[in-house]
């Protein structure tokens, strides 16, 4: 049996950063435990500060087949390139034809740019073409 895995972002802003994935994967912020209608319910019953409510959040597949993704409040900003990154495979398999796995990729880059996302570089290189990113907090990531 394969070993589940959960991957894990430091950040700034816990909740921003899940807003920002949940929309961009489809995916939908991680509900509260049972018995609490919000996080916030739940953190305050346990004693947490106020100052420390955006300290994480967490999104998951609501189809169950992806992995969790979890956002961690740290003190330092992003300094460096990721030495780990998403790719987001939208421009379906890769014996779809060129220009409509390039059209799905170029729609998938503008609705990112709206949710918050920046376009670093377009690159088609051996017949492939994908689409450099950074999320709201720099993170790199390709669309492809």
């Amino acid at each position: 049996m394969a070993t589940g895995v959960q991957i894990v972002f430091d950040c700034a802003d816990p909740d921003k950063l899940a807003t920002f994935w949940a929309a961009a994967l489809h995916y939908t912020k991680q509900d509260p435990p049972p018995g609490f209608a919000s996080w916030p319910d739940f953190l305050k019953a346990q004693g947490i500060p106020e100052s420390k409510l955006n300290s994480a959040s967490a999104v998951v597949d609501p189809d169950g087949a992806g992995p969790r993704i979890f956002f961690q409040q740290v003190p330092e900003g992003k300094s460096v390139k990721n030495r780990l990154h998403l790719d987001l495979n939208v421009g379906g398999p890769r014996d779809r034809p060129h220009d409509e796995r390039r059209r799905l990729i170029d729609s998938e880059v503008d609705r990112l740019v709206r949710l918050g996302a920046r376009k670093s570089r377009a690159v088609e290189e051996r017949g492939e073409y994908f689409v450099n990113m950074f999320d709201p907090e720099g993170n790199e990531f390709d669309v492809q």
